[in-house]
């Protein structure tokens, strides 16, 4: 999704702080052109193995000269794919070589969110123990040698899996399946900080099966509102089935803004919460959806967001259809990121430009395996077509000052073996 570079980073925080602003850890990042289509040959590789049957990457986080990845593997090898690291779920590398470092955390289960906040790497997912720290959202001192974790920092309301992270206006907001589902903790100690105390309710699966929560979140690069995406109903009391905006200012409150459509299910209704991620433009005029679903129902296209990426302008607070919906045809996307030159969208997904297809290519479709690059303005996708290994999916894309990073479970990106992690450099 959208994640910007160390450089980057500093850069935008100095220029919204002299603002009197607080600028958001994620915001995007606005890149001058659409990326190579080649990957870079420098990049490791996270690989099945006995344990991890198939390995992928979830999460990036840059700083420095030093690339952090999290997510569900095993076993990590080199570039050249001789030398083997054992690495239980979250490890470092060097971006220059791709050689990983020799830093080995000891975390029990899947690593789904990192996020950089000056000296700290905070590491969020479903596990239960990381170095010996209990929690589902530990944090690593990264500023000097080698990473250590704060074994006297513990995040309070954080007591169920954590699905994402930010940071904005000095305080660190986490998002998950926890009671809160969404809560602004204090760095400093990981107190809850108040600051976010909306009601969050409701299942929109029929069955009501799952549970209850914020999956993912995006923050304006202003820092003046949040969206957030998952599985509930109500916010506040207020109908806001799948999605909701909140203004970010001395208080934290309800936006206005909802698209009604929303409550409305897509063909397969037992993936009721279909929204899988979010991403603001990198001027905040709008921002991006991605979804699974499958097809919409009867009279949905160009109205519901089902296996689909949706344009929503940020200042029309009840819009009757989105800006642009660009269409897969039924297969899922899970990432988004948003560049200003492109959207970048990644899944499972065969095509785009389907909205008549059904697990076909319909009239007018394009071929775009696992990855596709959007015209922003039309939605339309654009030539960039490198192609990857589909699996279950492209989950994370961050772009940087440098290009942008792909995090899944595919083995091949563009015909090269790139296990689990792929970068396109600007050209």
């Amino acid at each position: 999704m959208k994640r910007l570079g160390f450089r980057s980073t500093v850069a935008l925080t100095a220029v919204v702080m002299s603002l009197g602003l607080a600028a958001p850890t994620h915001a995007s990042i606005s890149q001058p052109s659409v990326v190579s289509e080649t990957p870079s040959s420098r990049t490791p590789h996270a690989i099945d193995d006995a344990v991890v049957g198939n390995a992928a990457v979830h999460t990036f986080s840059q700083v420095g000269s030093v690339m952090y990845a999290g997510g569900h593997f095993n076993s990590v090898q080199d570039p050249a794919r001789k030398t083997t690291f054992q690495r239980d779920n979250l490890f470092s590398f060097d971006i220059a070589s791709g050689t990983p470092t020799d830093w080995s955390p000891n975390v029990n289960g899947q690593v789904t969110r990192t996020l950089y906040v000056a000296p700290y790497l905070y590491v969020g997912g479903s596990f239960t123990t990381a170095d010996g720290v209990n929690g589902s959202l530990v944090r690593y001192r990264v500023d000097s040698g080698t990473p250590a974790i704060d074994t006297t920092w513990q995040a309070a309301r954080v007591s169920a899996p954590v699905s994402d992270l930010d940071y904005t206006g000095g305080r660190l907001i986490v998002a998950g399946s926890f009671k809160k589902r969404l809560v602004a903790l204090d760095p400093a100690n990981g107190a809850d900080t108040g600051y976010l105390n909306l009601a969050i309710a409701g299942s929109v699966k029929k069955n009501g099966a799952g549970p209850i929560e914020v999956y993912r979140i995006a923050v304006s690069p202003d820092g003046s509102r949040l969206v957030a995406i998952g599985n509930f109903a109500t916010v506040d009391g207020a109908l806001r089935n799948r999605a909701f905006m909140v203004n970010l200012g001395a208080t934290a409150s309800l936006a206005s803004w909802y698209y009604q459509p929303l409550v409305n299910a897509c063909r397969a209704a037992s993936l009721g919460a279909q929204l899988r991620d979010v991403d603001f433009s990198p001027d905040g005029s709008y921002f991006v959806m991605v979804a699974t679903g499958w097809i919409p129902v009867s009279g949905g296209v160009g109205r519901d967001v089902c296996d689909a990426a949706a344009r929503f302008e940020t200042d029309i607070a009840n819009p009757t259809r989105p800006t642009w919906l660009n269409y897969t045809g039924g297969d899922t996307l899970h990432s988004v990121a948003a560049t200003g030159a492109a959207v970048y969208v990644g899944g499972h997904q065969r095509w785009q430009d389907n909205p008549f297809g059904s697990d076909s290519a319909g009239p007018g479709a394009v071929e775009r395996q696992g990855i596709a690059a959007l015209d922003p303005v039309t939605g339309k996708a654009l030539p960039w077509n490198p192609g990857k290994t589909r699996g279950v999916g492209t989950k994370f894309i961050y772009a940087t000052s440098d290009g942008v990073w792909f995090g899944s479970d595919g083995r091949r990106f563009a015909g090269a073996v790139r296990d689990s992690i792929a970068f396109t450099p600007l050209p």
